[in-house]
Parts: structure tokens; sequence; C-alpha cells
């Protein structure tokens, strides 16, 4: 269900407010970056919390809280951008004023990315409830790109100081100065909310609507139940010594990993098959990017280069989900990224980590570009095909980064040398083909859920299309109705009840003015229990109509079409032998030949009565009769087939009907 159209104002406000948001998540990324947080996905949640640490358990919960109230408050989405532009507050004056904030402030601050997020996706939400499918999906793809910008300028500016330190990059200030300040305008010029942002119709009340906020709320909690899984715990779960599972660590992590990758699963397909869907594949290239960058950061260290190519992988990855072509552009650019990764992976043999030993500054651009686009267009890609069922801020979401983050402790466990993971920083690079072939899923994701809505968006334009000609057959019946009970039924009753008392034909005429006034009321009433199946064999049709002087040829196998089209044909045949026996003379006979040519049916009507000049049929169109017009033409006609009538004096008369099969039905 659409939304009504905004103002223009009210859509520049939206935009602008967006954006804003964008270049508020770059600015947090990049703090969570340089403040010891994840730099590899937005919005990850420790799993090693631990319960009976107080302050630990609070950290844990503020995000989870955030998220969660942002889900139920999507119309509030200028507001929450707002509200996270004053939590990176705190974050920020520590840099200029020399200051150390209370505790509580961290943990207030560790709200500001994810609630961000959530107002970002719900503004992607609000522009396609409104029609803007192009803003919508360059938002999306800014919620994934804008955080790899910011880890981009960590990179870039932040310079290795002594014990460990680094400076803050200045750029910072640059861009959460205009970020405060348009996320504040558009609060103000929004009214503080944007109802479009809220999933509408009937089939997102209630739970439908709730399970989205449930299903985000739950897969972030996860952390909370897996921090109680201690290493002496899961030893004992798995049935193993204590000292095993400490001499594979690795173990520890694959099993949370797993565990997550389970429930959250469950969660998404709980909101539903796209919900799940999208989830899936934001997660795999969420995923799949991490060793990749990894690389190339290491690559492009200490210079400017990782802002550029990230900034320039952003605007390649938003063009493409901007574009109309915008699911096979991403799909390439995607498996271009993955191709470059394996390439990189044999023309080091094997050792991609030499790059970054060497310096080799070209593969890192190429590599940091690529797999930034990709990311930021499969996040707008996907997201056209969440919005309908208003699962764009929970899918994209806390959904994605969860599984995110337990496919990545799950795959982290293959990278192993030998039985045992390297203790080197670049342990993942070691393995690059494994990002390279997730890319490659991440990619088929894309592909099918494209495909998948297409198909859908056309089921839907066809039972639309379908609902609309039923519409318009009960208007066209009620209209016919009146007339047609004040005048024919009610002469095809009188001669019902009064033709037996005629004599001769009268009663034959009885019967067939019974028969006529019945289906006559049923056309009218769309009697349901009149309706026909919805296939029906026209070889057994036609061959119910063979007698003494009509006689039949069909395949041996029946022609199935849709009963509508079998009747009418029928009924077409019919009527030409009824024409037969009228006007062909006493003696004559009538071959029908019915041919199955896959497409289409094609019955031909041939006898070998008198004839009729050809012009004959243009005179009784004139003269108003009507019946070969309207009861062989016409009903062919609406089939949207021909028919052929060829007859000369003393030769017979052949009528030959084509009618196509409709998709689908071809044999």
């Amino acid at each position: 269900m659409s939304a009504p159209a905004a103002s223009p104002i009210r859509q520049s406000a939206a935009l602008g407010g967006a954006l804003s948001g964008a270049l508020l998540l770059v600015a947090a990324s990049s703090l969570r970056t340089l403040d010891g947080g994840p730099s590899r996905t937005a919005v990850l949640i420790t799993l090693t919390v631990n319960p009976r640490d107080a302050l630990g358990t609070v950290d844990a919960l503020a995000p989870i809280v955030a998220v969660t109230a942002g889900l139920l408050l999507l119309r509030w989405w200028p507001l929450l951008l707002a509200g996270a532009g004053l939590l990176t507050v705190p974050m920020l004056l520590p840099l200029h004023l020399s200051m150390e904030l209370p505790l509580s402030f961290g943990v207030l601050t560790r709200c500001s990315q994810p609630l961000a997020l959530i107002a970002l996706l719900a503004a992607a939400q609000a522009m396609f409830r409104r029609g803007e499918t192009g803003r919508g999906t360059l938002v999306a793809g800014l919620s994934v790109g804008s955080t790899l910008l910011g880890m981009g300028i960590a990179n870039s500016w932040a310079q290795p100081q002594y014990y460990g330190q680094t400076t803050w990059p200045r750029p910072l200030v640059l861009l959460a100065l205009p970020a405060l300040a348009g996320t504040a305008a558009a609060a103000w010029l929004l009214r503080g909310r944007d109802p479009a942002a809220r999933p509408g119709g009937s089939e997102h009340q209630g739970w439908a609507r709730l399970r989205l906020v449930l299903a985000g709320g739950l897969a972030l909690a996860l952390s909370l139940p897996l921090g109680l899984l201690t290493p002496d715990r899961l030893a004992l779960v798995l049935g193993v010594t204590r000292g095993a599972l400490y001499r594979h660590g690795y173990v520890i992590g694959a099993v949370i990993g797993t565990i997550t990758l389970i429930v959250v699963a469950g969660l998404a397909a709980m909101a539903g098959p796209w919900t799940l869907g999208g989830a899936l594949t934001a997660a795999t290239v969420l995923v799949a990017m991490s060793a990749p960058l990894i690389l190339a950061m290491g690559i492009l260290q200490y210079t400017r280069l990782p802002f550029f190519s990230v900034l320039a992988g952003l605007a390649l990855g938003a063009g493409l989900a901007w574009s109309r072509l915008r699911v096979p552009l991403t799909v390439a650019v995607t498996v271009g990224a993955a191709a470059a990764l394996f390439i990189a992976y044999a023309g080091t043999t094997g050792h991609p980590e030499r790059l970054a030993e060497q310096r080799v500054i070209v593969p890192g651009i190429l590599i940091a570009v690529l797999v930034t686009a990709a990311a930021t267009a499969i996040a707008g890609t996907v997201a056209p095909t969440l919005a309908p069922s208003g699962a764009i801020p929970a899918a994209l979401g806390p959904l994605a980064l969860i599984l995110a983050m337990g496919g990545r402790q799950a795959v982290e466990a293959t990278y192993l040398r030998d039985g045992l993971p390297e203790s080197s920083y670049f342990n993942p690079v070691f393995h690059l083909t494994t990002s390279a072939v997730l890319l490659l899923v991440a990619a088929a994701g894309v592909g099918g859920l494209g495909y998948a809505q297409q198909w859908a968006t056309r089921r839907a334009d066809r039972l639309r299309a379908e609902q609309i000609r039923r519409e318009a057959a009960e208007a066209e019946r009620n209209r016919l109705a009146r007339p047609i009970h004040d005048g024919v039924l009610q002469v095809l009753a009188l001669m019902q009840r009064h033709g037996n008392d005629l004599g001769g034909p009268g009663p034959q005429l009885a019967t067939l003015a019974g028969e006529q006034e019945q289906a006559l009321r049923n056309l009218l009433s769309g009697n349901p229990a009149a309706a026909p199946a919805f296939y029906l064999d026209l070889r057994a049709l036609l061959t119910a109509l063979s007698s003494p002087t009509v006689e039949i040829a069909a395949p041996a196998d029946p022609a199935l079409l849709p009963a509508q089209t079998s009747q009418e044909l029928a009924a077409a045949v019919q009527a030409a032998l009824d024409n037969v026996s009228r006007h062909a003379g006493p003696t004559a006979r009538a071959w029908v030949l019915l041919e199955d040519e896959g497409d289409a049916v094609r019955v031909t009507v041939r006898d070998d009565g008198v004839g009729f000049a050809p012009e004959r049929l243009a005179e009784a169109e004139d003269a108003g009769r009507l019946g070969v017009a309207q009861s062989i033409r016409g009903r062919v006609a609406d089939l949207g087939g021909t028919t052929e009538i060829s007859s000369q004096p003393g030769r017979g008369t052949e009528v030959e009907f084509h009618v196509p099969r409709r998709r689908g039905l071809a044999t």
C-alpha cells in the first residue's frame, strides 16, 4: 500500500535529513572504530558479556533497548536521527576539550550508531512507500556504505603514536557539525515525524507488524543468554575436556556463531520469507567483505587512500542502487569483486598478504572500491524487495548484522593451517577465496530476490487485472439485468408456459425457451454453482456433437484449454453446425476436424451442402441478421482468435477457427 505523496518541501526535508543521517553514521562509525569498536560491520554486540557484571550488562542492554525502541518508533525517524546526533556529541568532546566524561556517558554513546542506522533505514522505508524508489535505494545503500566510509576515515587519518595510542581524525568535526545541523533541521521541517515510515495497510496490522520488532529485538538480545555460555559449560555440552576446548579456542566462536545463525535465521523466517531472504543476502556480503577490507586497509595504511577508495566505492555502489537496472548491475559488480579476489589470491600464489607487505597500491585500491561498491549496491538493491512488507529497518538492521556476526564467527573457524589458526591480524586474508565464494553467493541471492520480486509483481498485476475484469463484468451484468429481465426473460417465460398449447413445434419451443431462460438467469446472476472447471477438454466437447450427419475427427490426446475458451469455441462450432442443418440442404453432411498445434488449436467445420455466394454474409449483417457475426465470429474474436469462412454456390462451406492457448497451456 502506497502512502500519499508528500509536498516538495517535505520530500526535500526527508532527503536532506537522510543524507545528514548518513554523515552522522560516518562520524559515529569512525569514532567506534577508533575507540576499539567493531570496524568490519556496524552495530555488532559482543557475545562475551558477563551477566554478573552490572556495568557490562547495562553496556550490552543499551543498544538493544535503543534498536528495539527505534523499530517501534519508525515514523519518528527524524527525531531518532536528531537523538543519535546528540549522543554522538559526548564522543567528540574528549577529542577537543581534553576531558574525560563519566563512564555512564560511554554507555549512552553506544546507542548513537545503532539508532542512526535504524533511523536511516526507516527514512528509506518511507521513501519507498511514497513511490520514491530511486531515493529509497540510495538511502538504504548508504546505511552500509556510510559505515565503511567511517572505517576509511579512521584508517586514513588516525596515525599511530606512542603506547599504541592514535591521534583522532580532524575531519570528523567537519562531518559531525553539518550532520547535527541537517538532522535537527529535518526534524523541525518534518515536525519530528514521517507517517510513511510506518508499514501501512491492514496486512501489516497487529502481529504482522509486531513480529518485525520482536525479530530485531530478540536477535540483538541473543548476546545475553550466549554470554552465559562459558568455556566450562560449553565443554560440558560438547562432551569434551576443558583443556581440549582451550587448545582449540576457535571452536568456541564456531559453536556460538552457529547457534547465532540458526536462532536469528529462525527469527527472520518468523518475520516473513522476504525478510529472511533479504537479511541473509545482506549478511552474506557483510561477512564476505571482512577479509578483503582488512587486506585493502593493510595495503593502503598511513595514507589518505583508504578514505578516497571507500568513497569511490560508495559513490559507485550508490549509483548502481539508484539505477533502474540495479539488479543486473549489482550482480555484475559483485561478481567482479569476487573475480578480483580470486586474481589477487592466484597472483600471489596463495599468499595475498604479500600485497600488504610490499605495499602494492593498485590492487588495494581496486579491492577497496569493488568490495565497498558491492556491499553498498546489495543493500540498496535488496531494499525494494523488503519495502512492501515494511521490513527494511529490521532486515537490513539488526537481523542482517547479527547474522553477519554469527556467520563471521562460523567462517573464521575454517581459517586454519595445519589444523590451527594463524596468530596473525591477516589470518582472514590467508583465506581470501572464502570471501570470493561468499561474494558469489551474495550475487546469486540478489539475482534470486530480484527474479522473485519480478514474479511476485507480475502475479499481483495479473490478480489485480482479473479483479478489475470481474468487477467490470459484474457491473455490466447489473446494467443489463433490468432491461433483460423486463423484456427477454418475460418473453421466454411466457413461451415456456404456453408453448405446449400451440401445437406443432410448440412443445419443443417451450423446452428450448425454458433452457435459455435458465441459462440467461445464470449468466446475469454470475451463479458460482454454474461456474465450470478451470480446464476443459475441447476434444470431448466436440465429440459430443457427433451425429449420423456429423463426423468428428480429433487427436487421441485431450486438448485442454481454459474452460471459457473450450466452451465458447464448442459453442461456435455448434452454431456453424446449426447453420449447416438450416441452410445447407436436407441431405448435407458435415465434418469437424480438430488440430492441436501446441500454442493454439485449429477447428475446421466443412459441409457438402449447397453453399452460398461470398457477399451473402455482408448482406445478412446489413439486414440485421447477426447470427454469423455474433454467434460465430464474435465468440472466437473474444478469445483472441480468427474465423475464416469460405463458400461457393454448389460447393459447400468451410469455416475455420484458430484460437491461441493461454501461456503455460501449450503441450
